[in-house]
């Protein structure tokens, strides 16, 4: 089937009475006619569409997407004595409708990113996709093409430089951008997400190109079905969306948010094996509180005020409802980057009834909960046997403390509520404490234990007498010498994970953990620091990425079918992770495996994730799997380049 869109503009103006015949000659289309209407939308004008072919692609099928054919039109006006080009006879202030064919060959094939080879077109396929001349008549393989590209993104020395060059990559070249990804996952991770996806949402006004996502704003409100509908791809698997107003730990970037779903779902794919067409990044804008944005020119969003209460309640359950409507049951959603007094609630509000995920939540917990219980393997003991002390009580601090019990629970039976006593945690008024509770928000209460009042970081540690200390605070600095010191004090082993994104915000550097513990803190952060020399040994910082977690937890969602998510499953994708950290590892002062291994670590936690969905009675693809490891394996896409006709 050829159908049409609106693409490329034809003038209608002009055509005289209710019914005129444009003539398209098109040269390379299936033997077919394919009449349209198209309908001007500044008159009553009718104009039936007859689309002649005359020359044929041979044994091509209806659903063949594979290749598609460039279009020559020559339009001729029944009744005129002139011949119309596209809309170049039209005035400023004349309406025009844009159509296009939607197949697409030659000049139109290379400027397609999801079939566009570049020059590794072979010469049989310059042939019949009509490429002759359009491309210098060298063949190079994909291979080279990769190493090409890492060649040139090399000789950017601004990170922002090189992100811009990989997002443009990935709109005009999809699979060589994943390929390039995949190949380079250590050293290209940092790039397309933190720390330099921060930047580029603080600058996303300024260098947006081109729609990569679905803008749902309060102007769509009533529409949002519609809107939905607007997206080229109808099988949606997974769906990350963002309010913006949290973003990593630079607040309220309202709708230049947009960095964060684009990124996470490059990372679903090269790191999960999720296909691209099947994810959609969204992000809705509500407006934004950032009066700088607010005043800035080059803005993108709603120049006003976050909604809320009602009218931001309203736009996400009409937008909960049409993505159930569209995709189905099993569609998984992705809370990213939501303020913590509406993240908490949108989880809890729609964990019954939708398949959702919120990453700073869950999966920053899954992730960190995994080091732990590596670390464990070095330092001794079970987690029952640990104290923890957190820095920041916010979505990601209270996740994870909230794992870490249903993981002490889990393994010693102990209720939840003992389990909790273990984990202390200190907001921006302190340690958490009883005499506090009145005054704190619903997430916070679970960690208010029995305990006077302390005020300062250090007088907490010396207080509780920790053996974890955790920062998810998003203030920069914030373990000084004087923690790191008192934590060196009480603990032979310290272990110290500095989680706050992006690196400006880490609670404090690799080099400063290790020096200030003289050599001894097992440490993990957020974002990537390099190795670290100190009196001769060289440790390797672990990074507590969530990249780690959440592309494997989605493979196996989708695999087995899941229709919600359960906390056990969060707790095997971390024993998954945890389990392939090895000795070896170990050795470098590693306490997670290393990313070039990010694919097959992905499958190990898919087939752990969809194992406990299939035990839990959550996963609706049936049978199950004899091998979820090879099942995972092979359901994930390969961005190696496609032979076409």
């Amino acid at each position: 089937m050829i159908s049409l869109h609106r693409s490329c503009f034809l003038n209608n103006s002009g055509i005289s009475g209710s019914s005129s015949l444009f003539s398209y000659k098109l040269n390379k289309l299936p033997p077919a006619s394919i009449k349209a209407t198209a309908l001007g939308p500044n008159s009553d004008t009718n104009a039936s569409v007859l689309i002649e072919n005359n020359n044929a692609f041979k044994g091509i099928t209806q659903d063949d997407t594979s290749f598609a054919a460039d279009v020559d039109i020559n339009l001729t006006v029944a009744g005129g004595d002139r011949e119309v080009y596209y809309d170049d006879a039209a005035t400023e202030d004349q309406l025009v409708t844009p159509w296009s064919v939607s197949v697409a060959s030659g000049y139109s094939l290379l400027r397609d990113p999801h079939h566009n080879k570049g020059l590794a077109f072979t010469e049989k396929e310059r042939d019949a996709h009509y490429l002759r001349g359009l491309l210098p008549p060298t063949v190079i393989s994909q291979d080279l093409q990769v190493k090409k590209m890492m060649y040139s993104i090399r000789k950017y020395k601004v990170p922002l430089q090189k992100y811009m060059a990989m997002m443009d990559l990935q709109e005009t070249n999809e699979r060589l951008f994943y390929k390039l990804l995949i190949d380079n996952v250590e050293e290209l991770l940092p790039v397309v997400y933190t720390p330099t996806v921060g930047e580029a949402c603080q600058k996303y006004g300024s260098i947006f190109r081109r729609p990569q996502g679905l803008f749902i704003s309060l102007k769509e409100k009533g529409k949002i079905d519609e809107v939905l509908r607007n997206w080229p791809q109808k099988d949606i698997q997974v769906i990350v969306v963002t309010d913006g107003e949290r973003i990593l730990g630079l607040g309220d970037l309202g709708c230049q948010g947009m960095g964060i779903p684009i990124g996470k779902l490059s990372l679903y794919t090269a790191l999960g094996g999720v296909c691209p067409s099947a994810c959609l990044p969204v992000t809705i804008d509500v407006g934004t509180n950032n009066e700088q944005l607010l005043n800035d020119e080059f803005y993108i969003g709603l120049r006003r005020r976050r909604a809320t209460g009602l009218e931001y309640a309203e736009l996400m359950d009409e937008f909960m409802t049409a993505v159930k409507q569209n995709y189905g049951e099993k569609v998984l959603i992705q809370f990213e980057d939501f303020a913590n007094h509406n993240a908490f609630d949108l989880l809890a509000k729609y964990g019954t009834t939708h398949l959702v995920f919120n990453d700073d939540i869950q999966g920053t917990a899954s992730v960190v909960l995994a080091g732990l219980v590596a670390a464990l393997k070095v330092v001794g003991g079970t987690l029952a046997d640990h104290r923890f002390l957190f820095l920041g009580a916010g979505e990601a601090g209270t996740g994870i403390a909230e794992l870490i019990a249903l993981e002490i629970s889990k393994q010693t039976n102990m209720p939840l509520e003992e389990a909790r006593k273990k984990i202390s945690l200190v907001d921006s008024k302190g340690l958490i404490v009883k005499s506090r509770i009145d005054s704190l928000q619903h997430f916070k209460k679970p960690w208010a234990h029995d305990h006077e009042p302390i005020k300062k970081l250090v007088d907490a540690v010396n207080g509780t007498k920790p053996t974890v200390l955790i920062g998810t605070s998003g203030v920069g600095r914030t373990f000084t010498k004087e923690v790191v010191e008192a934590m060196a004090a009480l603990n032979d082993r310290p272990i110290i994970f500095s989680l706050s994104n992006p690196t400006s915000q880490s609670e404090c550097t690799a080099e400063e953990a290790y020096t200030w513990s003289k050599g001894r803190a097992i440490f993990a952060s957020g974002s990537p620091f390099d190795p670290v020399e100190y009196e001769g040994r060289v440790f390797v910082p672990g990074q507590a990425n969530n990249a780690y977690i959440f592309p494997g937890f989605g493979l196996g969602l989708i695999m087995s079918g899941a229709i919600r998510v359960h906390d056990d499953m969060l707790l095997a994708a971390s024993e998954a992770l945890a389990a392939q950290v090895t000795q070896e590892n170990f050795d470098k002062g590693l306490i997670y495996p290393p990313f070039k291994n990010i694919r097959q670590i992905s499958a190990n936690i898919a087939a752990n994730v969809a194992a406990k969905a299939y035990e839990l009675g959550l996963a609706t693809r049936q049978p199950r799997p004899k091998d979820l490891v090879k099942y995972a394996e092979s359901c994930m896409y390969n961005p190696a380049y496609r032979s076409y006709r």
